[in-house]
């Protein structure tokens, strides 16, 4: 018998392939259309490809849609949404963002957390939170690549990638100056300038980036106006090239500073049952009597060394060798308001409170509403690592093409964690570590001028170590045994074969099965809260894919279709707060999934372009074992529906952080000035359905219909190549909920407000 999930993914392909038109629906001119989308180049399969030739599910953002996301200061979240079936979260501010495709992620907050969504930065695997959130700036586009991607990429794949492309430099000298004003006193200054050295063979590219905001949130407990919710950061990136005719190298320094303003978590801003913010939510408004008004700061550098020698035969031998080490902190008021133990504290009005909060133990007068627990944390990274790639690859324009190399890795990471058990004079240090080493393979052949098949595989070794290096104050006197070091190792083959079915000139249907895996994990964070780590044995995921890419009216349309059912065994979850505020990770029976992806663009008139995108995930729990403890503070409805052991099921439930629907959609309309300029109007938006954000349910903690949209409005001088815009962010000031925190009450934190500004923009020199 069919399981159900499958017969919807079969009934989903049938329903694919009778759409799909057997011919171009309008033929291409013999001189070709002078007005058409531009090709879009992909590096998913480590070569440089059409997106429409790869048997694979990939969208990509560039050009206005990318940087219109940034222009209210934004980090690598404003990604999230923007690719159909793609999620990004975070707990820690601008420093430590989550992935999530097709359902896969993980909401483990901690700085030592893994991800099944692999993050590459110009050819470099950024594995640490922190190394993720390296600021966007000067790029070229964006890859989402989804579904395992375990043969050329290796573990920690299993949802799939998010590899960013920056400019590369050329002979050509070019550049450009991009500076803007908004909205709380948000400022933004970018350039960039590249060119060769003389009539050498170097060519050099420099950019960079600086991102302000002043605070603009107050603290009602204090009385102090605009205290938090600024930033200042900056970051630059140096590139070196030398070409010849046969050898390439490519030398890259970048670095960042950030200086600002973590997460603000804002206290019992949810009532029972519910999931609307209530009258405890003020955006511009915290009442807090600890945490240093949450600062943060980080820095981070980075050395890459990229060397290519062509042989004869047109193969070809890479050589990718990098090192990346970044540091510093966060700091919150995690309960997100006020305990007073003397209960005599004035409440500001308009919000709830409690006289008599039984908080540890003692009475206590807290605000906004009844507070458990009274928490103040800092937590610190110093991470370092260091990978190094050999690739040897064939001729890409050959009938027979191959690649294969060796992948080494090796990082550090020390967690410093002051806590409750600190005691104000010792805190938590612990040490993660982590080697691991692969060889792999790849064949591509074309078995006519229809049919290509392709196939890879990737043997990985992956060993993990920690140890305390420090315990807290209050763990040393009360005496507790020292935590024994732990170490877990596995090695597995990933691999993946796909076909690709050229039905058309315009038109391919490709098929795709692949095995991936998550290496082991190790979660020693309870140890600053005075509990033993945690571990998680390897999750597995075998995935089945079918698409649809085409290209119609002159190649004025583009469309990218896909259907997938997955299957994970030992998925790996995080069980985060409730009784204990624990953050533990756990091995759960399997989790499976069906889903449909859709990417569109098309050229409706020479001056008119719309993008649309779309996602459908429908994700499944299977462990009828499985029950965790829910809601530590006791005040969500989860809490009131434990079994006899205070626990409630997770059988059955969504992944968390899956939207099972997920919209976006851009239009650029263009009015010609003349033949020197353009007036345009650009919009964006995206839209996220029902999103269960905690492991567990509970109706607090479950977002629904939340979405965002963009606006920019200017003129592009083409002779003289300038441009002036106005733009707005978040443009109908939506109060979307992006987390929550349950052990002390119903904490929740919020997207960034309505951000209006003006930008202009100079570009010299030609792309």
């Amino acid at each position: 018998m069919i399981p159900n999930k499958n017969r919807t993914l079969i009934h989903s392909a049938i329903v694919l392939a009778l759409a799909a038109p057997t011919s171009p629906l309008l033929a291409q001119d013999a001189t070709g259309s002078t007005n058409a989308l531009e090709e879009v180049i992909v590096t998913a399969t480590r070569r440089e490809e059409n997106v429409q030739d790869v048997p694979i599910s990939i969208a990509t953002i560039s050009d206005q849609r990318l940087e219109s996301l940034f222009n209210g200061g934004e980090d690598v979240l404003a990604l999230s949404g923007r690719v159909p079936g793609f999620y990004a979260e975070s707990s820690n501010g601008r420093a430590a963002p989550r992935f999530y495709i097709r359902g896969l992620g993980n909401i483990d907050f901690d700085l030592g957390a893994s991800q099944p969504v692999l993050y590459v930065m110009d050819e470099v695997v950024m594995e640490n939170v922190v190394l993720k959130s390296f600021p966007l700036f000067d790029i070229d586009n964006i890859e989402v690549i989804r579904g395992p991607q375990g043969s050329l990429f290796g573990r920690n794949t299993t949802a799939g990638i998010v590899k960013v492309n920056s400019r590369r430099p050329t002979d050509e000298t070019n550049g450009y100056i991009r500076g803007s004003l908004g909205t709380y006193t948000t400022a933004d200054v970018e350039g960039a300038v590249g060119g060769a050295f003389g009539d050498s063979n170097f060519s050099y590219r420099a950019s960079g980036i600086y991102r302000t905001r002043d605070d603009w949130i107050s603290n009602g407990f204090t009385g102090e106006s605009d205290v938090m919710g600024g930033y200042d950061e900056k970051a630059a990136r140096f590139q070196l090239q030398y070409e010849s005719d046969s050898f390439r190298a490519l030398a890259l320094l970048q670095g960042r500073d950030l200086d600002g303003t973590a997460s603000i978590f804002r206290a019992s801003v949810f009532n029972t049952g519910s999931n609307d913010l209530n009258q405890n939510y003020d955006r511009d408004v915290v009442y807090y009597d600890g945490g240093d008004y949450n600062p943060q700061g980080y820095e981070s550098e980075g050395v890459t060394l990229n060397l290519e020698w062509a042989f004869g035969g047109g193969a070809t031998l890479t050589s990718i060798t990098s090192f990346q080490n970044a540091e510093g902190f966060s700091r919150g008021d995690i309960d997100g308001g006020v305990v007073d133990f003397t209960q005599s504290l004035p409440v500001p009005p308009g919000i709830t409170f409690d006289p008599n909060a039984n908080v540890l133990g003692a009475p206590a007068l807290t605000f906004p509403g009844t507070i458990n627990v009274d928490s103040v944390t800092q937590d610190g990274a110093d991470t370092d690592q260091f990978t190094q790639e050999f690739r040897l690859a064939s001729d890409g324009d050959s009938a027979f093409r191959w690649q294969t190399g060796v992948y080494y890795f090796d990082s550090d990471l020390e967690v410093t964690t002051d806590s409750f058990a600190s005691l104000g004079f010792q805190d938590t240090i612990v040490r993660y570590t982590n080697e691991s080493w692969a060889v792999f393979g790849q064949a591509e052949f074309d078995l006519n001028d229809e049919w290509t098949v392709i196939g890879g595989a990737r043997y990985t070794d992956d060993e993990k170590d920690y140890e305390v290096l420090q315990y807290s104050a209050l763990w040393e006197i009360l005496g507790i045994p020292a935590v024994p070091s732990q170490a877990v190792s596995d090695d597995q083959v990933s691999w993946d074969i796909a076909a690709n079915w050229a039905v058309a000139s315009t038109q391919v249907l490709f098929g795709r099965v692949a095995y991936g895996f998550r290496g082991p994990t190790i979660q020693g964070r309870d140890v600053s809260f005075l509990e033993f780590p945690t571990i998680a044995d390897s999750e597995t995921v075998t995935s089945y894919e079918l698409g649809w890419k085409a290209n119609f009216l002159d190649n004025r349309m583009r469309i990218n279709a896909a259907v997938f059912t997955y299957e994970v065994e030992d998925i790996q979850l995080s069980i985060i707060g409730g009784a204990t505020n624990s953050n533990q990770v756990i091995n759960a029976a399997k989790a499976d999934a069906v889903g449909a992806e859709l990417d569109l663009e098309w050229l409706l008139a020479d001056n008119l372009l719309v993008t649309f995108g779309y996602a459908w995930n429908d994700t499944e729990i299977r462990d009828p074992n499985l029950f965790v403890v829910p809601c530590g503070s006791g005040q969500c409805q989860a809490a009131q529906n434990v079994n006899a052991n205070g626990q409630v099921p997770v059988d059955g439930l969504p992944l968390p952080r899956t939207p099972e629907n997920n919209f976006n959609f851009t239009l650029r309309w263009g009015l010609p000035l003349g033949d020197s300029g353009e007036l345009y109007v650009f919009t964006d938006w995206t839209w996220w359905g029902e999103n269960q954000m905690s492991l567990y349910y509970t109706p607090e903690f479950v977002t629904d219909d939340q979405f965002e949209g963009g606006l920019r409005i200017g003129y592009v001088n083409f002779e003289q190549d300038w441009e002036v815009a106005v733009f707005g962010r978040n443009i109908t000031d939506e109060d979307n909920v992006l987390g929550y925190i349950d052990f002390s009450n119903l904490t929740g934190f919020v997207n960034e407000p309505a951000v209006w500004g003006l930008e202009l923009k100079k570009n010299f020199g030609s792309y």
